[in-house]
Order: structure tokens, then sequence, then C-alpha cells
């Protein structure tokens, strides 16, 4: 059975980043997770990751966009 939750290790992991920057994701408001057990250890649902991927590819797309507008102006 896959897990609902998983750690900011396997976020790292499965976005190629470091754990830190997977931690900045979700301080930053990025990335949705909860702090669970006495410890209050994070874990990110993995409905979540999808999200900030497909939200990801949205806003690359955008960016391309824009430069390619401006490239089509100055030429």
């Amino acid at each position: 059975m896959t897990p609902r939750f998983v750690p900011l290790s396997d976020v790292a992991e499965t976005l190629s980043i470091s754990a830190s920057q997977a931690y900045a994701l979700v301080r930053s408001g990025e990335l949705r997770a909860i702090k669970v057990g006495g410890r209050g250890q994070w874990r990110v649902e993995v409905t979540e990751i999808e999200s900030y991927i497909q939200r990801s590819y949205e806003a690359t797309e955008h960016i391309l966009q824009e430069e390619r507008r401006k490239a089509e102006q100055k030429g």
C-alpha cells in the first residue's frame, strides 16, 4: 500500500532537491505540509507533491511565454 504522507526526505528525493530545499518549500507555503507526532516532524501528502509539480509546470510555461513574447517584440 502506498503511504498517504511522506517525510521531507522523500519529498527531496522525489523532486531531486536537498532536504533543506524541501523544508524551504514548506516554510514558504509553496508546498503544503503538516507537523505530526510529539517531535513535530513534517509530513507531506503525496497528492500535495503532485499539485506542487503541476503548479510548477504551469508557472514555468507562463515564464516561457513571457520570454517568447519579449523576444518577439525585440525582433
